[in-house]
């Protein structure tokens, strides 16, 4: 008897293992922005991937256009197990990121392309960024194109006309090129911009064509676009740990094969929205600015003061920031040889 209460033990056991292995889990994902924008449409598909990868053991239930919290708590959402998956902007908590937040230093990558494979860097992540995000299972990090600055009544063409404009930015960084080029820098949530610029409060925005065209639908309330392509803002896309750990060896995998050399195709899928941006803001009655040569040339001259002076700031806190700098530039310039770029 006791060797036929064995088996059974063992049978019932087995079966146990198995239906625990078979287990649905479902994955609660958070996304600031709607169901139109690129990046909330690209964290459906790989979920679905997921999903059939695993024979429906995960299970995706998606919260776009910042259901669960506005865009600077993300991080935290994810960090704390509200959501088990999240995407969020490392501007939105301004100095909770320094050394991540370099790569918005003015002129730093050319595009997402660029900017998405520097960031995802193994000694990059290695060395310096993953150990800044704390309490959560970082999954990828991606930029934006390079964004321009939009304006409502005052067109700028040169980098005195910048003097005296209230200019909502999109990270530390480009607040500090936004004063160093004369104008006010105003700190406003995403969310907040179009209204802000239909009250007066703000005389224009640093943004990508595809947040102003597309995400924020800025046509018809801005006016002009001066097409500088200054800068880059990151992004971070993380699994809360804990939940991360629940999971089975096997399910670990998949979720962190589904995001091993996607930077080209997360960094193609940001960049095509400029055009399109572009169009919207244009088919609003908008106008596009490009700049002479000599006027690009002082507006990197100033942000390359901005970015020296970020640097010595940051250094002198003890930061690693040169070494981040140096490495994030030549990751850069070697990716530039074979993405897209738009200084070309």
């Amino acid at each position: 008897m006791s060797i036929i209460r064995g088996l059974v033990a063992v049978a019932a056991a087995c079966a146990c293992a198995q239906a625990a292995g078979q287990e649905k889990l479902e994955v609660k994902v958070s996304s600031f922005l709607g169901t139109q924008h690129f990046m909330t449409q690209w964290l459906q598909r790989w979920g679905e991937k997921l999903e059939k990868a695993s024979n429906g053991r995960l299970v995706f239930k998606y919260f776009p256009g910042a259901q669960m919290a506005p865009p600077p708590a993300q991080y935290d959402l994810v960090r704390t197990g509200q959501a088990d998956v999240a995407w969020f902007l490392h501007g939105g908590t301004p100095g909770r990121f320094p050394l991540t937040e370099l790569v918005s230093l003015p002129y730093m990558v050319g595009s997402a392309e660029i900017g998405t494979k520097v960031m995802n860097d193994a000694e990059l992540r290695g060395k310096y960024l993953d150990a800044e995000h704390k309490g959560v299972h970082l999954l990828l990090l991606f930029t934006h194109q390079p964004g321009n600055v939009h304006t409502t009544k005052m067109p700028i063409r040169t980098t005195d006309d910048f003097k005296g404009l209230r200019i909502r930015f999109a990270a530390p960084t480009i607040r500090d090129f936004v004063s160093a080029l004369g104008g006010t820098p105003v700190g406003v949530q995403p969310a907040e911009q179009v209204e802000q610029l239909q009250k007066g409060t703000l005389d224009g925005v640093f943004i990508d064509y595809g947040g102003a065209g597309i995400a924020f639908k800025m046509g018809g309330t801005v006016k002009y676009s001066t097409e500088m392509y200054s800068y880059v803002t990151s992004f971070g896309m993380a699994m809360n740990p804990e939940f991360y750990g629940k999971l089975p060896a096997d399910l670990r995998q998949l979720v962190d094969d589904s995001v091993k050399g996607v930077e080209k195709e997360v960094g193609e899928g940001w960049d095509a929205l400029d055009p399109i941006g572009k169009k919207a803001l244009l088919d609003a009655g908008g106008q596009a600015i490009r700049l002479a040569p000599q006027e690009d040339a002082k507006f990197r001259a100033i942000g390359a003061q901005v970015t020296q002076a970020r640097l010595k700031e940051l250094d002198g806190k003890g930061l690693p920031a040169s070494a981040v700098h140096k490495l994030m530039k030549s990751l850069s310039d070697r990716h530039a040889r074979d993405s897209k770029s738009f200084w070309q």
